[in-house]
């Protein structure tokens, strides 16, 4: 072998093979936070139980002290048995004295009655108006004008 020879130049590294475009990443997430496709099903349920709450709250100044809650289904304790409606969609549990009023929504029995986001969204705000009604003593007709109707 001679070893005058030129030598080959070097060849440069291979690439990594990116299944992105042009190699360059990605470019940001695919759906911005505030995207519908961003939330959960659980937080999307909750935007809808504090939605229902804040209109109520704009017409009802006493009820910034209530606490609105979601729980994902009720503790057998939570519901009292009746043969009207075995699982029960909201609930009031009233004031104690180190404690404010409590208005909770189970997620999923309502999520199973809703058949769409708008009926779920309705379904929400006619719940939340129920326990309200009955935390103020009035009828559901009374604490919202729109109840029933749409």
């Amino acid at each position: 072998m001679d070893s005058s020879a030129p030598t080959p130049p070097p060849q440069p590294a291979p690439r990594p093979r990116h299944r992105d475009r042009h190699g360059r990443g990605m470019r940001g997430p695919i759906a911005p936070p505030q995207v519908p496709l961003a939330l959960s099903r659980a937080d999307a349920f909750d935007d809808l139980v504090r939605d229902a709450a804040d209109r109520l709250e704009r017409r009802w100044p006493q009820l910034a002290d209530v606490e609105f809650a979601v729980q994902d289904v009720p503790w057998p304790q939570d519901t009292p048995p009746s043969d009207d409606d075995p699982v029960p969609l909201g609930r009031l549990i009233g004031a104690a004295k180190d404690r404010p009023s409590r208005i909770v929504v189970y997620r999923r029995p309502v999520e199973i009655r809703a058949k769409g986001r708008d009926e779920r969204a309705l379904l929400v705000h006619e719940i939340v108006v129920e326990q309200v009604a009955e935390l103020l003593g009035l009828s559901p007709e009374n604490v919202d004008p729109k109840y029933g109707e749409e």
